[in-house]
């Protein structure tokens, strides 16, 4: 009766579709794990946030505003509930070189145009052509995050300060002593074990929590001295303090911030819309991208307005959340809070919590991340399947998530478009409704990459005085393909033959049509398909048998 009661009073609210509510109901159950997953969540952004602000070469401070705000925003309004957003690398290394030239106070006006630009591609629908990207760019996508967020953690083996920003990320640095780096180690594989065992004894408190909790637990009470988050940077703030940014409102400043957001807007979406396609696998959940796309543009927006450095979509966080049982909302809202809970009062505890256990968390994502069957689908699926999972691994460790999925999608095109240049080809026979006509009946696409097949198949010299192309299980993609009919109109017209065009779908028929050609429908065929004949002199396409 009381799950009744919540669904009802739920949807009364519009809480269903905000995801407040799970198929099996809302219940005290579901709101502690939510809150639990929330808890894990915003420990595991605690140290990611200050080191991604070290990189784009700001406060620390910053990058937790933008934890939160962008956090906190997207958790409320975003297409898919689950996902977690924050500050990221891979908006931070785009940010670099701005801070460096121009300051921080450009960076806040850039993150503002960012979040417009994203706005903008969510009311426009963009969202939605995330679905071109192919599955094999997704797990080469998954793949290089993975293999990136495990050489990031590599980081906190080192000594702080030792490593130095080189505009791509921070690098070099000093390893730990090897006492220390064994005894790091050796805690870090303790939370692993921690979180592998946990769920077999009990799903009552989240396996990467009560890994934090015990790691953090041994640490402090036996005085082990190993890195603490608080070598990396004080987390003690204050609210975030709202704050116009402080550039000229000019045309140069335009030109100075709109590559830069272009680029962020851009970066942040794809990694936003890819995190909400895998998220949406693990919860069985479908569609929002337009939704993620306002989502992450309002975020940005006002965090730009915030001291904050922008962010989007994470997917070790998001992945920490979902498999920590999380399925609403209220994880991500709990998890913004947390973490500016942790910012105005618990900054002196939190500072505590040794690296090592959050190393460990972060490494069991990594394994949970990595899509380990492709390495076995290399040797199965099609050769280019296998290299463009490759390569998109490759490219995001490299450079980055962006430039790494628009190469798996031309590469995965030009590889679709060659399929089918070669699959076009023409059966022939005698007409059964013109006396000596030939008729060739096209099979496979006709568009850019078949037209020169398309040319080959015919035999102008020895057909008949009467041809017949048949297009019922062809397609006239593109204009390549409208010249090459015309092309080859002309070809017969010149050896005093008559071509006739027939079974051309209406697309088609709008095509010719669009092209200058006049096209009449046929009396017996008026619903899908037209017949007709192609006179060259005049350029018109009239009714046909």
């Amino acid at each position: 009766m009381k799950t009744a009661l919540l669904r009802r009073y739920a949807r009364r609210l519009g809480t269903a579709d905000l995801g407040l509510t799970t198929d099996e109901g809302f219940s005290v159950s579901r709101f502690r794990i939510e809150l639990l997953a929330g808890l894990t969540v915003a420990l595991a952004l605690v140290p990611e946030a200050v080191a991604f602000a070290f990189v784009a070469g700001v406060n620390p401070l910053v990058g937790l505003y933008a934890a939160f705000i962008v956090g906190l925003v997207t958790a409320v309004i975003g297409g898919r509930p689950g996902m977690i957003s924050g500050a990221t690398g891979a908006l931070a290394v785009v940010m670099v070189s701005l801070v460096a030239q121009h300051g921080v106070e450009y960076l806040f006006a850039t993150v503002v145009l960012m979040g417009l630009l994203q706005v903008f591609a969510g009311i426009m629908h963009w969202g939605k052509f995330i679905r071109l990207v192919p599955h094999p760019v997704m797990l080469g996508f998954v793949n290089g995050l993975a293999i990136v967020i495990f050489m990031a953690q590599l980081g906190q083996f080192k000594v702080p300060g030792s490593m130095v920003n080189t505009g791509h990320g921070m690098s070099g640095g000093t390893w730990l002593p090897w006492p220390e780096l064994t005894l790091m180690l050796g805690l870090v594989a303790l939370t692993m074990a921690v979180i592998w065992v946990m769920p077999k004894i009990t799903r009552v408190i989240p396996a990467p929590l009560a890994g934090i909790g015990i790691v953090a637990g041994l640490v402090i009470a036996m005085g082990l001295e190993v890195p603490r988050v608080g070598d990396l940077a004080s987390i003690q703030g204050g609210l975030p303090p709202f704050h116009i940014p402080m550039v000229p409102l000019t045309f140069e400043t335009l030109e100075i911030i709109l590559p830069y957001a272009v680029i962020l807007a851009a970066i942040g979406l794809i990694e936003s819309l890819l995190t909400l396609n895998l998220v949406g696998e693990i919860t069985g959940k479908r569609g929002g991208a337009s939704q993620e796309c306002i989502a992450q543009g309002s975020s940005n927006l006002i965090t730009g307005f915030f001291g904050g450095m922008g962010g989007c979509a994470m997917i070790g966080q998001s992945m920490i959340n979902v498999k920590s049982g999380a399925r609403t909302r209220i994880a991500g809202i709990a998890a913004a809070l947390f973490l500016l809970s942790f910012i105005l009062f618990a900054g002196p505890l939190i500072e505590q919590i040794p690296l090592a256990s959050l190393v460990g968390v972060m490494f069991m994502v990594v394994i949970g991340t990595f899509a380990w069957n492709s390495l076995t689908l290399v040797g199965k699926v099609p050769l280019t399947d296998a290299l463009v999972i490759v390569l998109v691994t490759a490219v995001t460790v490299k450079y980055d998530l962006a430039i790494a999925v628009v190469v798996g999608v031309i590469v995965s095109a030009l590889a679709y478009a060659w399929n089918n240049a070669t699959r076009i080809h023409a059966v022939t026979r005698e007409s059964n409704t013109e006396q000596g006509a030939k008729v060739y009946e096209i099979e496979g696409p006709l568009f850019f990459g078949s037209a020169a097949g398309f040319d080959e198949i015919f035999d102008v010299k020895r057909d008949p005085d009467t041809v017949i192309v048949d297009f019922a299980n062809s397609r006239v993609v593109d204009q390549s393909a409208l010249q090459a009919i015309e092309s080859m109109a002309l070809k017969y017209e010149a050896a005093g033959k008559r071509l006739m065009l027939r079974h051309l779908s209406r697309d088609c028929h709008r095509l010719l049509s669009k092209a200058g050609h006049l096209v009449v429908d046929s009396d017996d065929d008026p619903d899908y398909e037209i017949a007709v004949d192609y006179d060259v002199k005049t350029g018109i396409l009239g009714a046909g048998h």
